[in-house]
């Protein structure tokens, strides 16, 4: 394609706009921040004795955003360093620089007419062939583009991030009748493998697709709310986890996006749609209400919820007072919280005769209704709109998937008994015999789409784990991982034990993968298709045999987690990690052997085992510190001690990246490992760096010995310690694991540049490990972690 976007420029700072630049520049894209001159001086600017001619003052707007960015949770950037790729300016001063720009993101306030008159400008100053793109929430882009110049409206379309724009996996990309088809093409394939986005293409409707179901769903939900007399708390109770859908349910969900942000969304469709719909739109005087008060959500400390003290109290509607939480109580609800499964959980309420059957089916039934009614009017098909929603909204399962869950023919009868209508090509549907949306036939799913089933397209980058081990690609497999081919001479070594937790069936599959890779295979991946790549050993098993006093199994143990990392390290075929999201402890220790680390840009990468009153027992202190001195360049004079000491409070304080961006910072990454933007491209990434491994002629490391910090850096990393504990900022137990964390990385009794062999560190480590292990506050950490789910501070 003929399109490159090296550079870009955001046309408006606020939150989204800001963000959308951070996203940007997350993934290596110099950009232009540019928002309106202010037209008057604040006080700190009247005290500074600046004029309105000061550049300070002229940008103060994209200025202040940039500042902000550093400080907003949950964090736009993935690295504070990505902020010197953003640039701030001025729509006056900085206009005439819209030609440097590749691709111009229109982010202003809502309204039409300002829309349209910051796209005048842009057309007098844009190159021809730049890309325009406007990320409203629901004007319309026809409108927008009307007036300019054929050359902007060949490139011009709707590019809607959802916020935040880091976070978020939805990008809907709306063309108009003038677009370009090969820039619509671009756009799509730019936004999955640049910008790591879920892409779907949406028509020029209110609110496109995302927002128009959502509003629609949320607005049912209130109105049922409020006619089947039940509170805030029993709606929050059936519309969260129970159904597949975010924890936030719906008032959470509302508190969280801003009430009046709702508002406005939904005011939007209502004034451009027409009857019963019409009615839907219309939004509950009480949320008006709410408006009227300030009672935003969570900008402004209270919405549908607020927080005293400790305690979070739910809003009555109806005296517009607050009072204690509630939550549904229903036999339905309790029964399916014992079954497996998002599906068949909603099947188990939904057509339950009682206070929350009746709730979800109240909401539910009209929505999926909805939806198919729309369908070739928001969408072109059936995919493009669950994959919004899932994308988009953070449910499992889209309208159409849910519609499956509970049964097509079944919930259609219903619906038509209780006088919802029901659209003609879904009846027509289930008439020739189609009893599903969607089928799967050997690992490919299908959908239906005007009498037939077509197969669902996904980006070639897409690799799905769960087909290749229903088309039998798997070639061994025990309770806790499974070796499947992944094609070109690749074995991919997936965890999928309780939370991905490493225990000796894991160790097991290891060592016979790296067997069955060096003998017949190019080369290994280790990564999964679960929540987190790996949370880290099985810490439940640990501390069974260490209350039972079994010190020899714990060493047996500890000694084959040793080796099996060693095993990783040296095989003679290149082994990549593939970690996302979690990957903590012993998970982390996995990636540290391996010969090349593939990371998703979310990756949250860190040794915590200082939290359990531990300390990494599988190599990973040694690994980490022979990564840092492998990342100083040759030649180049370093204070062995200050690798020591960074590697140490890295350790010691348990510190996890925020990103892989960070992990790399941090010393888990080095300058050659990967980084993919986009996780659902991770796996297939990891392959081609296995591929470009072997092609490259790899051999493994050779052995070689580590120079280490010895007595007197012993003493040097204690005293770090020391002042640590007389700050307050750890406890005298965690000093304790600081000494054994500071023996094993210095060394121990050796003076100061002593080189020593890998297996010297390791028995360090080991021995280290067994005398914590052993220790009641140990224990306790462990026990709490286990049940808490956070560390105890003993």
């Amino acid at each position: 394609m003929r399109y490159n976007i090296k550079k870009a420029a955001v046309l408006g700072s606020g939150v989204m706009g800001s963000g959308i630049a951070a996203h940007l520049a997350n993934i290596g894209i110099p950009t232009l921040l540019l928002d309106i001159v202010p037209n008057g001086l604040t006080e700190e600017e009247k005290t500074k004795g600046l004029t309105l001619e000061d550049k300070d003052v002229r940008n103060r707007f994209s200025l202040t955003a940039l500042k902000k960015l550093l400080k907003q949770k949950p964090a736009p950037l993935t690295s504070k360093k990505s902020l010197s790729l953003i640039e701030a300016g001025n729509l006056e001063d900085d206009i005439g620089r819209l030609k440097e720009a590749d691709w111009i993101i229109e982010v202003v306030v809502e309204r039409l007419d300002i829309k349209k008159s910051v796209f005048e400008k842009v057309d007098q100053y844009r190159r021809p062939g730049t890309i325009v793109s406007s990320n409203t929430s629901g004007i319309s882009i026809e409108a927008m583009a009307e007036g300019r110049s054929e050359d902007f409206k060949k490139h011009f379309l709707g590019t809607h991030f959802f916020n935040p724009p880091r976070y978020l996996k939805l990008l809907e990309v709306i063309p108009t009748a003038d677009t370009d088809p090969e820039v619509v093409a671009f756009m799509k394939q730019f936004g999955e493998d640049v910008l790591g986005k879920g892409v779907v293409i949406a028509k020029d409707t209110p609110n496109f697709i995302g927002n128009r179901i959502g509003t629609y769903g949320l607005l049912v939900t209130v109105r049922e709310m409020i006619k089947g007399g039940y509170t805030i708390g029993e709606v929050d109770s059936i519309t969260g986890p129970v159904i597949g859908r975010p924890k936030s349910a719906t008032f959470r969900t509302l508190d969280v996006v801003g009430i009046d942000t709702f508002v406005h969304v939904a005011k939007n469709v209502y004034e451009k749609v027409g009857g019963e719909e019409k009615e839907i739109f219309k939004v509950p005087d009480f949320m008006h209400k709410l408006v009227e008060k300030g009672w935003l959500g969570s900008k402004t400390g209270q919405g549908f919820y607020v927080k005293k003290g400790k305690d979070i109290y739910e809003l009555d509607p109806e005296t517009m007072e607050y009072g204690e939480r509630t939550k549904m109580k229903a036999a339905s609800l309790k029964a399916a919280q014992q079954v497996k499964g998002a599906a068949n959980k909603i099947k188990t309420i939904i057509y339950a005769d009682d206070r929350a059957g009746r709730l979800l089916w109240n909401i539910l039934a009209p929505c999926l209704a909805y939806t198919a009614e729309l369908t070739g009017t928001i969408a072109d098909d059936i995919v493009s709109i669950d994959r919004a929603m899932k994308w988009g909204f953070g449910w499992s399962y889209g309208p159409f998937e849910t519609w499956d869950a509970i049964g097509v023919g079944k919930s259609v009868q219903k619906m038509e008994l209780d006088g919802i209508r029901v659209p003609g090509w879904v009846k027509e549907m289930l008439d020739k015999g189609f009893t599903s949306f969607y089928k799967e036939e050997n690992g490919v799913v299908f959908y239906y789409d005007n009498g037939e089933y077509k197969a669902v397209e996904t980006n070639p980058k897409e690799i799905s784990l769960k087909a290749l081990k229903k088309q039998g690609k798997t070639i061994k497999e025990n309770a806790g991982a499974s070796l499947i081919d992944i094609g070109d001479g690749v074995l991919l070594l997936e965890f999928h034990s309780k939370s991905n937790a490493i225990g000796l069936d894991i160790l097991q599959m290891i060592n016979f993968a790296i067997d069955e890779v060096e003998k017949n295979y190019k080369g290994l991946v280790i990564g999964n298709q679960g929540k987190n790549f790996c949370v880290g050993a099985n810490l439940a098993l640990m501390l069974m045999e260490a209350q039972d006093d079994n010190i020899f199994e714990l060493d047996m143990v500890v000694r084959q987690f040793q080796n099996t990392m060693m095993k990783i390290k040296y095989s003679r075929k290149p082994v990549v990690a593939a970690p996302f999201q979690m990957a903590l402890g012993g998970g982390a220790e996995v990636c540290l052997h391996t010969a090349h680390i593939q990371a998703a840009s979310e990756t949250y990468m860190g040794l915590v085992e200082t939290g359990v009153g531990l300390l990494p027992g599988g190599g990973g202190n040694k690994e980490l510190y022979m990564k840092h001195l492998k990342n100083i360049p040759k030649g180049v004079q370093f204070d062995l001690q200050n690798v020591a000491n960074r590697v140490f409070e890295t350790i010691a304080t348990a510190k996890v990246s925020t990103s892989a961006e960070e992990a790399r910072e941090n010393g888990f990454l080095d300058q050659t490992d990967g980084i993919s933007s986009n996780p659902d491209h991770l796996i297939y990434d990891a392959k081609r760096a296995v591929l470009h491994l072997v092609e490259s002629g790899y051999r493994p490391p050779v052995r070689e010995k580590i120079p280490v910090v010895g007595e007197t850096g012993y003493a040097a990393l204690l005293l770090g310690a020391q002042q640590m504990y007389l700050s307050g900022y750890i406890s005298e137990y965690d000093l304790e694991i600081a000494k054994k964390i500071a023996y094993v990385l210095s060394g121990g009794k050796v003076p100061f540049g002593t080189k020593v062999d890998e297996q010297y560190l390791l028995d360090l480590e080991r021995e280290a490990f067994l005398s914590l292990i052993a220790q009641p506050k140990t224990q306790q950490r462990m026990q709490h972690m286990l049940l808490k789910g956070k560390p105890l501070r003993n």
